[in-house]
């Protein structure tokens, strides 16, 4: 699914020179729950918008599910973030004068190609693969709990049926019992419908749901290994 051989991210600003990342070189694979876990500062946001197709690295190759997308233009990135990528952030990013539904069907609404009926159905899908009570699909964003509007996150991430999910701080404005149902949720789309999700966060406890956890520092990855004390979540027990 990802391959990063090298990866160098280097801003400048006028005689100054950051190099964010340091050649970063690392694979996952289809289906894996990868978290990518580090201190502010670290690299890992910049790593988060090149394996997103939100910027390019200056040097190095980056192939996502078998393309090579670290010279594409800005256009092209653009067709792949809508094609393969399912993006939950922090901060939610709902807007608030929309239904649940009409918030998770915003993706589709730029494709002339999926008729309104077609993307009802597939937002609905979403809906029931992210756990959302179908009571609150009528509901606006401000009649919902914090889980259950990064729930609604998750299904616009899924209404595209994104070869991969990127998940950054998805609990960062969540209380700790919120933040455990939400991970939750995404170990069920790994386990059950075998998704492919990288998760950005500096917080050990969230990093601990994934399968596996690769630690960046200074721009360099300085562990990467197979997660052997997962937290795994009863999904019988997660409501919202």
């Amino acid at each position: 699914m990802i391959e990063c051989n090298n990866i160098i991210k280097t801003y400048r600003n006028g005689d100054n020179e950051t190099r964010a990342l340091r050649g970063v070189s690392f694979k996952i694979t289809d289906g894996e729950f990868v978290a990518i876990m580090g201190p502010s500062g670290s690299g890992k946001s910049t790593l988060m918008h090149i394996l997103g197709c939100l910027d390019t690295p200056t040097s190095g190759t980056y192939i996502l599910d078998g393309r090579d997308v670290s010279t594409m233009s800005d256009d092209q990135l653009a067709d792949i973030r809508s094609q393969k990528i399912g993006f939950v952030f922090q901060s939610f990013n709902l807007l608030s004068r929309a239904t649940v539904m009409r918030n998770v069907m915003l993706p589709l609404m730029y494709s002339s190609l999926v008729s309104e009926e077609e993307r009802a159905g597939r937002a609905s899908q979403a809906l029931l693969s992210a756990g959302l009570a179908k009571d609150r699909w009528q509901h606006f964003s401000n009649q919902l709990s914090g889980g259950q509007i990064q729930r609604v996150a998750i299904a616009r991430a899924l209404v595209n049926d994104p070869a991969l999910i990127m998940a950054d701080e998805p609990t960062g404005n969540l209380d700790t019992k919120t933040g455990e149902i939400v991970m939750g949720t995404f170990q069920r789309l790994n386990e059950e419908e075998h998704r492919t999700i990288v998760l950005i966060t500096h917080e050990p406890d969230i990093a601990a749901h994934a399968n596996r956890i690769i630690h960046i520092r200074d721009g360099v990855i300085v562990e990467d290994a197979h997660n052997h004390h997962k937290k795994v979540i009863d999904q019988s027990k997660i409501h919202l």
